[in-house]
């Protein structure tokens, strides 16, 4: 589909600056883009891209209107509040043009006798529906998920091909589910006997995912062993990430790619745990916590902050103790001449 910078620029309710007839028809970076493609412009330090881009439309944020509009350029511009968000607005109903809502049920599907299936809703060849699975009007369920029995499904949900639910979970409305996704394995409970033989402990609980949640390719949420391992609502989890048993993550929380969640952890809302954070059982994390790629959390964390390194520690700190980390050769070097000099 081709759109012209005028068209886009009232669609955003922005100011076009250049030529209004400029066409677009596809997305690209400022570095690559050519005659056709827009773009989007969001730092600062990107500006001198606008002298070399080829892009025949750019976003701008509004902030750096002055420098674009004196610096030379090819493009029209259309300066928007926030142009990462602006893009992000396009590439929706790009995406949606793009991979158009399914209708109907394809052959061969399993679905038990007595679950009903919403006119508007689509379930993929091979895709396995348990008993006493309800599902919400117009969720998408992709070839070769498994829904175990007694699942919930909200409205408007999206199962990419491959996700499986376990018996008695969640999940609310509005989510994706990206391919991969296991929802309510069981929690790693052990317990040795007298003979020093791992037993296992029985998982009863489930997992609810609560509205709007979107979880990553390959991620698993286990079920609790009593009670519920729960995603509060706008939670967004990158792919490959381990969410244990019991363990609840806050409303609008971020885990990216890696991050691992021991057992029965409460993890606040508007938190970010950047990838491979790691984060032990049995502790609580206050909201608006931020933590730095790689750091282990072990304790309790109780004051909003940015923190990093293992143990995690305030991100300032930790800085300024890598510094001194870097040092530590040097300074065991002149350690050891002093004490030869004595």
């Amino acid at each position: 589909m081709e759109f012209s910078a005028q068209q886009i620029a009232v669609l955003l309710g922005g100011k076009l600056v250049g030529d209004e007839n400029r066409k677009v028809s596809d997305v690209a970076p400022l570095e690559t883009a050519h005659e056709g493609q827009l773009s989007f412009l969001c730092e600062e330090k990107y500006l001198p891209l606008l002298e070399t881009t080829n892009a025949s439309v750019v976003l701008i944020t509004d902030a750096f209107r002055d420098a674009a509009e004196t610096q030379p350029r090819r493009s029209t511009l259309i300066f928007v509040e926030n142009a990462r968000g602006a893009m992000g607005q396009l590439l929706q109903l790009a995406a949606k043009a793009m991979n158009p809502v399914r209708l109907g049920i394809e052959q061969p599907a399993y679905i038990s006798e007595g679950v009903e299936v919403p006119e508007d809703a689509y379930i993929g060849a091979f895709a396995y529906i348990g008993k006493n699975v309800r599902l919400g009007k117009g969720v998408q369920i992709y070839p070769n998920c498994y829904i175990g029995d007694n699942v919930k499904v909200g409205d408007n949900t999206i199962l990419y091909a491959g996700v499986k639910v376990y018996y008695n979970c969640e999940i609310g409305k509005d989510c994706i589910l990206h391919a991969g996704v296991v929802i309510g394995g069981d929690g790693f409970g052990f317990e040795p006997d007298a003979n020093g033989v791992n037993q296992k402990i029985p998982q009863i609980g489930n997992v609810v995912i609560e509205d709007d949640v979107e979880i990553g390719a390959n991620t698993t949420v286990d079920r609790a062993m009593m009670g519920s391992t729960r995603i509060k609502r706008n939670a967004k989890i990158d792919n490959l990430v381990q969410v244990a048993h019991n363990v609840q993550v806050g409303e609008s929380t971020f885990l990216c790619a890696q991050v691992g969640i021991a057992g029965s952890t409460i993890i606040g809302s508007h938190c970010i745990l950047a990838g491979q954070v790691g984060v032990n059982g049995h502790i609580e994390i206050t909201d608006n916590c931020i933590f730095g790629a790689q750091t282990g959390i072990a304790a309790p964390v109780r004051k909003a902050g940015t923190y990093q390194g293992s143990p995690a520690m305030d991100a300032l700190a930790w800085r300024k103790s890598t510094i001194g980390f870097k040092q530590l050769p040097d300074l065991i070097k002149q350690v050891n001449q002093l004490a030869r000099e004595k």
